[in-house]
């Protein structure tokens, strides 16, 4: 759930730069199939980290960004979760693309680390979804949802890989992670109607937030009930 922190003008713009693309999770309607899918033109994450000063962030991609972004948002500590592309070269890419570039759908994560640690972050990250499918999660398939951390500075990388070690070792999950440590080059927002795709009742899909968003973020909330956020405890 955005806060009152992400700026009105910002999102007027998300909003008007953004249109509809083919997409196997979507139904188009004609005049929809034929609009051309534009890159989120004139906000960068440069822009939008200008409005989160004082908290910390964090890049993952753990499949559908619907889901990992509603599932992060929940937990206290957390100011924002966005989604968008990273891991790939390819200049302003779109969702149309997802598949054909380098990019992973991943989620930037503004957090207050005097209430969540990075490493928290992580443990939300690997309940949110299933690391030991390689290029995969459920239904979806393509390196576009690829299980990747993408560090932003050493310290980051540091717990990432001491993360993965440790799961590993625990047996936690039945098969080895696969989820890979990469490079960000560049984040990129997602178009405007990808934002708070699982809260929006009105999205154009409930079939696969009823059925496949939604106990991903039912897991979350059970795992971590003690650290939800009272308004999603409703």
């Amino acid at each position: 759930m955005k806060s009152s922190l992400f700026p009105l003008t910002l999102f007027f713009v998300l909003m008007m730069t953004s249109t509809a693309c083919e997409s196997q999770k979507t139904t188009q309607t004609a005049s929809q199939a034929t609009a051309k899918s534009e890159p989120v033109a004139g906000i960068t994450i440069d822009e939008l980290d200008e409005s989160y000063v004082g908290f910390e962030k964090a890049y993952l991609a753990g499949g559908c960004f619907w889901c990992t972004e509603a599932s992060l948002d929940r937990i206290k500590g957390v100011a924002d979760v966005f989604s968008g592309y990273a891991g790939g070269e390819e200049l302003n890419p779109t969702y149309k693309q997802m598949g054909q570039v380098g990019h992973a759908e991943a989620i930037v994560v503004y957090f207050d680390a005097k209430t969540i640690t990075y490493e928290e972050i992580l443990d939300v990250f690997f309940v949110a979804h299933d690391p030991t499918q390689l290029n995969r999660q459920g239904p979806d398939r393509g390196k576009q949802y690829r299980s990747s951390i993408f560090p932003l500075n050493d310290e980051q990388d540091k717990i990432a890989r001491a993360k993965i070690a440790a799961l590993d070792a625990s047996g936690t999950f039945s098969s080895k992670i696969v989820t890979t440590i990469e490079d960000y080059y560049e984040f990129y927002l997602a178009e405007a109607y990808h934002q708070d795709y699982y809260e929006d009742p009105s999205n154009p899909n409930q079939g696969y937030v009823q059925n496949v968003s939604r106990p991903k973020v039912e897991k979350v909330m059970k795992v971590f009930k003690d650290r939800v956020k009272e308004k999603f405890l409703k």
